[in-house]
């Protein structure tokens, strides 16, 4: 389910070095309401708006959905992938390529929006809903190509002794997701039952999300709404679970490129996303509306837009 990034927000994302190897802070979620869903936004933060090429981590739920449809209408997107993994319930995904899938809990989406797309995501049952939306900037290379969309009914999974793991996108030992990936980056779900060691790549920095239940990360302690960030430098993450509990780690090579996030907009440029928005308000070829049961999405343009 998508989480926009407010309108009113700003986040320039300058190149940068990476952190100093092996560097490990503490880090807020923020709440926020995506339509009528309460999450947790992990990224992007003021101390660090992106982890790799990971810009954008909303835990969405869980909430019990009322009967009907809810969920996010018809919004434009470009210069990203998203990717939903689903923990609870079911959403349908549907698309301007003409996409329309039903996700459910274990399976991963991954849409590629390149120099522009549109969806909405719907939810129709009552019952649970629960979900994490990441969002990874495309490099320079693949951002204006065409958007493509992918699902995953099934993943790769890890046996980690305490503990399995399961790989949403990139690898992670010998283990390979499926999954398109245009950066050097990996995501993955682990189930913690006791206390486990999960193999690192030196030249990755990370970020450890707990869902549910507190953890310990390199012996400190990570609640659910905290995120742990690791610099570069390790061959190794060893996690704790006080109780059995669900956590999301992302890691990547830092992302060099400068970027700009608007609404649902990663770009590097003012003038882009003042195009795209205009193109996406006027209706234009680009962004293509799929069917839907829910009206599209709009908003005020950027406040540095002409005539804004």
């Amino acid at each position: 389910m998508s989480g926009p990034v407010n309108s009113t927000d700003v986040d320039m994302v300058a190149a940068r070095a990476s952190s100093p190897s092996g560097v490990s802070d503490m880090l807020e979620s923020r709440t926020a309401i995506v339509g009528s869903l309460p999450v947790r936004r992990a990224l992007p933060q003021r101390a660090r708006r992106t982890v790799g090429a990971w810009c954008f981590f909303d835990h969405g739920g869980p909430l019990e959905a009322a009967t009907g449809v809810g969920g996010i209408g018809p919004h434009p997107h470009i210069g990203l992938q998203t990717v939903t993994w689903m923990i609870a319930g079911e959403l349908v995904h549907r698309d301007s390529l003409g996409t329309e899938q039903t996700i459910r809990p274990g399976q991963l989406n991954l849409m590629t929006a390149g120099a522009g797309i549109v969806h909405a995501e719907e939810h129709t049952s009552a019952g649970r809903i629960e979900l994490v939306q990441l969002w990874i900037a495309q490099p320079s290379a693949t951002r204006e190509g065409p958007g493509e969309f992918e699902h995953h009914a099934e993943l790769p999974e890890l046996d980690l002794g305490g503990g399995t793991a399961t790989v949403l996108v990139g690898s992670l030992a010998n283990v390979v997701s499926l999954a398109r990936r245009d950066t050097d980056h990996v995501g993955v779900e682990l189930v913690v039952r006791s206390q486990l060691v999960v193999p690192a790549d030196r030249a990755y920095e990370h970020v450890v999300v707990p869902m549910d239940a507190p953890i310990e990360v390199d012996g400190r302690l990570v609640e659910p709404g905290r995120l742990m960030y690791v610099g570069p430098g390790r061959e190794e993450l060893p996690v704790r679970a006080l109780e059995p509990a669900r956590v999301i780690l992302l890691g990547g090579v830092p992302f060099e490129e400068p970027i700009l996030m608007w609404w649902n907009y990663v770009a590097r440029t003012h003038e882009e996303i003042t195009a795209a928005h205009e193109d996406w308000t006027q209706r234009r070829d680009r962004f293509k509306i799929p069917p839907s049961q829910l009206a599209p999405i709009d908003v005020a343009p950027p406040l540095w837009a002409p005539h804004a």
